[in-house]
């Protein structure tokens, strides 16, 4: 394998996040040809967690789990050719570096690691702030002075280029920090095909191996985990990771290696193109990818190919992910069984707060949620009653106790379902943005640091580029005054959710074209207000993907500061589509047929 060669270059996915399957990597690379092995350990609550880690461990700061994981292919990789390349680096990608050097020695492989930084600018907010630069909430428009406490990180989420650059160099191993999870793929095929995000005609390629990067950056997902139709997965508790197969021209296919359980259709694929995205312009910082404009093909069992992603220029400006100590936090959680479950969850409350001094309002927050259940399966509902505060004894055993202390003094049948701990800190996610032109890739290889710039010499957008599609759609509704039948959505309709921040998205997909022009007109934003009445005050954004016969909300707010100080019970917003799904609506009988 050589840069600029036009054969497919094969690479594969063996972490979605941290903690994922520690077996993925040796099954990644002895259950076929690969010629790049990668893996994404990477979210915004991953870096408080890593920051938490470097706190208490000296020379910690990176996804430990990815040492552990490349014990077993290390020397079959090394006689393989086979690169690696992995953002477990996370706040200490030089600590990761170190770590898999030691690795190396110990099993006596010869290796060349390289890191890629640039991402961490916790050191020069001050700067940022010199140069005007206030770090504004991207979510609310606040100022950084508005979170009110000082950042523990932040990090801009950089692109592949330096990731390129480390492969171009001769590295057999790179490590990152922050990087964008598609850049994982974005940076291989840009070391591979020769692509620049400074060229035109580099652009739609780079578009497809975003969208390519995109699907297989969360593992099984792609094969058929965590989808909605999961009963027509096989073997889906041995479900195999996936791997794309790239394109000189961008293009890819979506595989996985024969023999382990899983699917990959087109099913699976919409799914999670449709996972944590907002506009279907979806930006990068080497392209940004019209997801509105790609189309997806069954090429075969288990082959899905992904083509006709159009490229626009790299963005001026780039993420940045702020984090800062939120206090500290306890919940507990009350069952409630029987009749007249308000009345008790009510009486519960009243006896609470009784036993604490000042009540209610003596925390920064207290969140009461009650979750209904189901009298007909002898469910009980599960009162849930969340405090934070900066005051740790407050919200620690002291709040509790108070609730284990109302036991035999409050409605009949009660009892809690979680035990009385201590309180655990927890973070406040900051999402902003800087311009490019003040960031760049730090490339350590052999001790000798090289500079990429992160801002692109952008090129003149596309011409004939096609606009986003209307949030609406036009025309009458093709199946007004016809025959209905009452019944959950996800009968008819698939859904992939989860969290962007402070805010959720959640995608929908049908799986023929009539299906999905009921869908598209069906699901306006009121009926979603309606079906979900959490987002009946919040703003929602509705976007259309025709090509993948899909829509996409994005409800801004439901998930607060982010998932770390987020009181809900799906704090991720992961169950909110199927929370939808379960919901009755008028379905066309003719659709059902």
């Amino acid at each position: 394998m050589t840069p600029s060669d036009p054969s497919p270059l094969r690479i594969a996915n063996c972490s979605g996040f941290y903690g994922d399957r520690l077996s993925a990597a040796r099954e990644m690379v002895e259950g076929g040809p690969i010629d790049v092995l990668t893996g994404d350990w990477l979210a915004e609550l991953t870096m408080l967690v890593l920051h938490k880690d470097r706190q208490r461990r000296p020379g910690g700061g990176f996804a430990r789990t990815f040492v552990q994981q490349l014990e077993g292919v290390l020397g079959t990789c090394a006689e393989r050719g086979v690169r690696i390349v992995s953002n477990a680096g996370g706040l200490n990608p030089q600590g990761a570096a170190e770590a898999v050097r030691a690795l190396a020695d110990r099993l006596g492989i010869p290796l060349r690691v390289a890191t890629v930084t640039g991402d961490d600018l916790t050191g020069r907010l001050g700067e940022l702030a010199a140069t005007d630069e206030p770090l504004t909430n991207i979510d609310t428009g606040e100022p950084l002075a508005a979170l009110g406490r000082p950042p523990i990180t932040a990090n801009a989420y950089l692109g592949g280029s330096g990731i390129a650059a480390a492969l171009r160099s001769g590295a057999d191993v790179v490590i990152t920090g922050r990087v964008t999870d598609a850049a994982l793929v974005v940076g291989p095929g840009m070391w591979r095909f020769g692509w620049d995000p400074g060229r035109a005609e580099d652009l739609d390629a780079l578009a497809g191996a975003v969208a390519a990067g995109h699907v297989i950056e969360c593992g099984c997902q792609a094969t058929g985990g965590n989808y909605s139709f999961f009963q027509e997965v096989p073997d889906l508790a041995n479900c195999g990771f996936p791997l794309t197969e790239l394109h000189v021209d961008g293009s890819s296919v979506i595989t996985k290696h024969p023999g382990t359980g899983g699917l990959v259709s087109v099913g699976t694929v919409t799914a999670q193109l449709l996972y944590e995205i907002g506009s279907p312009h979806y930006l990068n910082p080497d392209a940004g990818a019209r997801f509105d404009t790609l189309r997806l093909i069954q090429e075969s069992q288990d082959r899905v190919r992904i083509e006709g992603c159009l490229g626009t220029p790299a963005p001026r400006r780039l993420k940045v992910a702020v984090n800062a100590d939120g206090g500290y936090r306890n919940t507990m959680t009350v069952s409630i069984a029987g009749l007249d479950v308000p009345a008790k969850a009510k009486l519960a409350e009243e006896a609470l707060w009784a036993r604490i001094p000042g009540g209610r309002a003596s925390f920064e927050r207290a969140e009461v949620d009650l979750l209904p259940g189901d009298p007909a399966q002898y469910a009980p509902s599960l009162l849930r009653i969340t405090v934070l505060d900066p005051d740790k004894e407050k919200v620690g055993r002291a709040f509790s106790a108070a609730v284990v202390e109302t036991a035999l003094a409050t409605f009949p049948g009660y009892h809690t379902v979680t035990r009385p701990s201590g309180a655990s800190s927890y973070g406040i996610y900051w999402p902003a943005s800087v311009p490019a032109r003040l960031l760049t890739h730090q490339v350590e290889l052999d001790g000798v640091v090289t500079e990429i710039p992160a801002a692109h010499c952008a090129p003149a957008a596309p011409a004939g580029l096609p606009q986003l599609p209307a949030p609406d759609p036009e025309g009458p509704d093709p199946f007004a005054g016809e025959p209905t039948v009452r019944l959950p959505i996800g009968s008819l309709i698939g859904a992939r959710s989860g969290d962007k921040g402070g805010n959720a998205n959640l995608g929908l997909w049908a799986r023929s074209s009539q299906a999905y022009d009921w869908l598209d007109h069906h699901l306006t934003t009121e009926r979603l207000r309606e079906l979900l009445p959490e987002t009946a005050q919040l703003h929602v954004e509705r976007y259309r993907l025709p090509n993948l016969l899909a829509v996409n909300f994005v409800i801004h707010g439901l998930l607060g500061r982010g998932v770390a100080a987020n009181t809900r019970h799906d704090p991720q917003a992961k169950s909110l589509g199927e929370q939808l799904r379960a919901r009755l609506t008028d379905i066309p009988t003719a659709l059902l047929a």
